[in-house]
């Protein structure tokens, strides 16, 4: 990381992702290796060091429960709504998302091992290299065969493959999407919509050994809406940990229960946003922008990043961190980085800091800048999640 980068980093009170260390790309790992899956060296001692840094016991059974959008400083300041979760937190890690801080890219971090350089999971949109449009990493409009666009092998594929059996539990829409074949591909997938099913769905699947995933996004989707400080959130987080102490209670013996999350949220100033669209001095020099108000690639004409970063960093001042492609590829940003994924990384990266962000209403809809919560930067509540252990 270079001596102005580092300094801003560590100014504005960021954290950078843990890769390999207490990270969420080592949950899928350690729990190859807690459930005794036989896999070939050098995986097998892969899994082996996660899990002893993360210190799991063994066990026959193993059930990850990611709750999208469960930041570890989010679940702390609420925990009154969460019984559960607050015994559960004495046996609980911290671990980094990697960055960007959102969902395309932590499904990636966490299914395959690998940080947004491997998978090219760079963020909720980013640029095609091969059409130069905006790509939607969840929706997967305009990435093309996810095999093609992620090329990592997955965790649950490993851990398949050795005979233990994975399940995948969550919703109807998710079986098949392409960044489940992207990023969660290998086992079966069961389908079910409400928490109470799939919490059914896993006891089930989990009265034999083996490893059961199980995902629940409404905690996410009620932060975007009306931000995570909202009564709304907290109730939505009270229904989360009722159903998750139900698995706990329900579980067979030797069972391994982890509880962890993709990310955390900040909910934003409207007032700090600024639109990329009507602000001349961020919009001259720029071809596209694509990533998310938190976590922005800016994508620059030929010859211009030098003159775009000096124009961004005197912009957005204290709001952002502006770094350049290479800046943020030697700071391990988004870990070791393939080549046909650099093109995919923008000329600019920017991490908002505080409760700002930058916007473009050219290519994001009235609905998405107005969202309370937000996510995909540096920041400490963005980028802290739990990982609560119940054996």
């Amino acid at each position: 990381m270079t001596g102005a980068l580092a300094h801003a980093v560590a100014a504005a009170g960021l954290v950078v992702p843990d890769y390999g260390g207490r990270c969420l790309d080592r949950v899928l790992p350690a729990v190859a290796d807690a459930v005794g899956a036989a896999l070939p060296e050098p995986l097998a001692a892969e899994a082996a060091a996660a899990r002893a840094r993360l210190g799991l016991p063994a066990a026959r059974r193993v059930c990850v429960v990611l709750v999208d959008g469960l930041g570890d400083r989010m679940l702390r300041e609420r925990l009154g709504h969460a019984p559960f979760l607050r015994r559960a937190l004495e046996t609980s890690r911290v671990l980094t998302a990697g960055y960007p801080s959102t969902t395309a890219t932590s499904m990636g971090l966490f299914g395959t091992g690998c940080g947004a350089g491997r998978t090219g999971l760079a963020g909720y949109t980013v640029r095609n290299p091969q059409t130069g449009a905006l790509a939607n990493l969840v929706s997967w409009d305009g990435a093309g065969a996810p095999e093609a666009w992620q090329r990592e092998p997955t965790w649950f594929a490993r851990i398949a493959a050795t005979g233990v059996p994975v399940t995948s539990v969550g919703p109807p829409t998710f079986d098949g999407s392409g960044l489940t074949r992207a990023a969660l591909s290998g086992g079966t997938y069961v389908a079910a919509e409400r928490l109470e099913d799939r919490v059914d769905a896993a006891l089930f699947e989990l009265s034999a050994p083996g490893v059961v995933y199980l995902y629940w996004g409404d905690v996410d989707k009620t932060g975007h809406q009306l931000g995570w400080q909202s009564r709304e959130w907290s109730d939505a987080l009270a229904h989360t940990d009722r159903e998750l102490g139900r698995l706990a209670r329900s579980l067979p013996r030797d069972t391994l229960l982890l509880v962890t999350a993709d990310h955390g949220m900040v909910d934003v100033d409207p007032a700090l946003l600024v639109d990329v669209a009507t602000t001349t001095t961020l919009r001259r020099g720029v071809e596209l922008i694509s990533g998310e108000p938190r976590a922005t690639h800016v994508h620059v004409a030929a010859g211009q990043t030098d003159a775009v970063a000096q124009r961004w960093r005197a912009r957005l001042g204290d709001d952002a961190v502006v770094a350049t492609r290479a800046e943020a590829i030697e700071a391990g940003w988004f870990g070791p980085v393939s080549a046909h994924v650099e093109p995919v990384i923008g000329d600019l990266v920017v991490a908002a800091t505080g409760r700002a962000g930058v916007v473009d209403s050219r290519t994001q809809t009235p609905h998405s800048i107005a969202l309370r919560g937000m996510h995909g930067s540096l920041t400490p509540g963005e980028m802290l999640v739990p990982l609560v252990v119940v054996a």
